[in-house]
């Protein structure tokens, strides 16, 4: 099975998220760090697109490496943002000719034309993207949720409302990053609510230094626990310790998740993988031979 869809009606999966090098030296240290999947072996792992496209081939190169030269389940993420919908098309139907099965829609970031009017007929919502997918090949669709309200939105109550609708055109959800699993557990009583059944995947971000919790966090619309930010705070200067704070506070969220039942655990690496695979090995979840 290569579907993500399938994979998680059949087991609980670990998946991570990469992100296409922008330099030499960045592809070294990839490479150094892929080296870790051998052990690891996630069920699957989403590869970013910069904004506007700015990755677009990286992230094609990078997923087809994943699938075919790793033999790992690959995940493309397409953005709307800074395409017309012919690139668009162009985009999945590469994906389609080199067997990759699963693509992960979004709207991406704002300014989505540097300024510029779109064009007519260009696509504004991932929910249109989700329905592109489908027309030119037979993908796994899935669509970015959030547990708490969306950055640009003012209204729960319609952000929630769009976010069912998005979902339920949509295979399953990924959630953006999130440090309290009751906003998980809202965000799903909430879908649920509303019919929406789809599985929804928390996306976990273990802490590896405080500038980049601080960034992710406002790129996301996620508030940050006092506490969390406090300790953080207290050791920024030693990166060992921010990087054992991480740790100690992901192994913990995942623990509750788990013990919640959830469908799998999506970890944001920035590329770190090792401290995914310290968290998994707090959890148990890296089998004895790995």
């Amino acid at each position: 099975m290569t579907k993500v869809s399938e994979l998680l009606a059949a087991k609980r999966c670990l998946s991570v998220e990469l992100w296409p090098p922008r330099s030499e030296e960045a592809a070294r240290r990839l490479r150094a760090s892929l080296a870790r999947l051998e052990r690891l072996r996630p069920d699957f792992a989403s590869i970013t697109y910069g904004a506007g496209g700015s990755t677009r081939d990286r992230t094609h190169e990078l997923v087809v490496a994943i699938q075919h030269e790793w033999g790992m389940t690959a995940m493309a993420h397409v953005a709307c943002a800074g395409h017309r919908r012919e690139e668009l098309v162009e985009i999945l139907e590469r994906y389609r000719a080199a067997g990759v099965e699963n693509v992960l829609a979004l709207r991406g970031d704002p300014p989505l034309w540097s300024g510029e009017r779109p064009p007519a007929g260009a696509l504004r919502h991932a929910s249109e993207l989700v329905e592109l997918a489908r027309e030119v090949g037979d993908f796994c669709v899935a669509v970015a949720v959030h547990p708490e309200v969306h950055p640009e939105s003012s209204d729960p109550e319609a952000d929630r409302r769009l976010q069912a609708e998005k979902l339920r055109r949509a295979d399953l959800g990924i959630t953006q990053m999130f440090f309290r699993v009751e906003e998980y557990l809202r965000l799903v009583e909430d879908l649920s609510s509303r019919g929406v059944t789809r599985p929804v995947v928390p996306g976990v971000m273990p802490v590896v230094n405080a500038r980049s919790l601080l960034k992710m966090a406002a790129l996301s619309g996620t508030s940050v626990p006092a506490s969390l930010a406090q300790r953080v705070e207290a050791v920024e200067d030693r990166p060992e310790e921010v990087r054992r704070v991480g740790v100690e506070v992901a192994t913990e969220l995942c623990a509750k998740l788990l013990a919640e039942g959830v469908p799998g655990l999506h970890f944001f690496t920035m590329n770190q993988l090792g401290v995914t695979e310290e968290v998994c090995d707090n959890l148990g979840l890296l089998p004895r031979g790995r």
